[in-house]
């Protein structure tokens, strides 16, 4: 047998490798990405897996999944990838410098309430920067790490080694229903409340929305009428019917139209957040768009 690789002799371009497998679930796709052969891949994480004694990658449901060590790796590297990124970085930014661009995570919420204002304040500074929103989901942290993101907003405040965060808003939530509805004109008591009939928002994954928790805490629970994956397309759904949505005061201003909010009596609020990887928090470009995102938030805190 041949003496194990020495992690030591492994290059940059190996990590950008370990991470695109991971990333894009498959060794063909990350191969594309690399413009390189399936078999430079292969044996790239061959040569991975020698290093640090795991099979880092299995297949599951057609799809390279991460094991635990290898997860670990990921978020390593991606430190080191983005501390090598930040070395070459000039020493101030210029957003009107061609060829640069910045990734945003979030959902619904963020891309109908402060999206719209921070690109008008991106195109105000740079008509050149390419800018790119994805969806964050319920696990937009994992974005930053694996570097796929540059930022993320939401209600997604990290503490742990690894992030930073910056609150932007505090929110709270109201009761979108049909002008109609009985009680689109007296304030909604807590056991008319119950009584609705609810579209529930199920936002996937393990997330929970504030005004739900309080209630499971108080031993209370509604029953659904409807769930629908997003609050898109609320305001069709509502119209015309006895649905109620329960859903972030901001947001429903945005989006009512000819439809009834009213204050919800689940009093729960939920913090939204600015959150971005510590290897980025020196980065002249994170610095200069964390500033725009916060000062844009700012101006929806009335």
């Amino acid at each position: 047998m041949g003496a194990k690789p020495d992690p030591r002799t492994l290059d940059f371009l190996s990590l950008e490798t370990l991470q695109l497998v991971h990333q894009l679930g498959s060794f063909t796709a990350a191969a594309e990405r690399l413009d390189v052969n399936q078999s430079a891949v292969s044996y790239t994480i061959s040569k991975l897996r020698k290093a640090f004694g795991d099979p880092l990658f299995v297949r599951e449901a057609g799809k390279q999944a991460a094991t635990e060590r290898c997860r670990q790796l990921l978020e390593a590297s991606g430190q080191i990838l983005d501390l090598l990124e930040h070395m070459a970085q000039p020493a101030e930014f210029d957003p009107r410098e061609p060829g640069q661009s910045v990734t945003i995570a979030c959902n619904y919420y963020e891309r109908i309430l402060l999206i719209p204002a921070i690109l008008a304040e991106i195109r105000r500074q740079s008509d050149s920067l390419q800018v790119k929103i994805i969806n964050a989901f319920a696990e937009g942290h994992s974005l930053l790490l694996n570097r796929q993101a540059d930022m993320l907003i939401g209600p997604f405040a990290r503490t742990e080694t690894g992030f930073q965060s910056r609150l932007l808003l505090v929110e709270h939530y109201a009761c979108l229903m049909d002008p109609a509805h009985a009680f689109a004109a007296k304030p909604v008591g807590l056991d008319d409340y119950l009584a609705f009939q609810h579209v529930l928002i199920n936002y996937g994954g393990n997330w929970k929305s504030a005004y739900l928790e309080e209630l499971e805490a108080a031993k209370l629970s509604i029953t659904p009428a409807l769930t629908v994956p997003s609050p898109a397309g609320l305001p069709e759904l509502i119209s015309g019917s006895n649905l109620v949505a329960t859903i972030p005061s901001r947001l429903g201003r945005k989006i009512a139209g000819g439809l009834t909010l009213m204050d919800c009596p689940v009093r729960s609020r939920f913090r939204l957040s600015l959150v971005w990887a510590s290897s980025t928090h020196m980065s002249p470009k994170h610095i200069w768009l964390r500033e725009i995102i916060h000062n844009v938030s700012s101006t929806f805190r009335a």
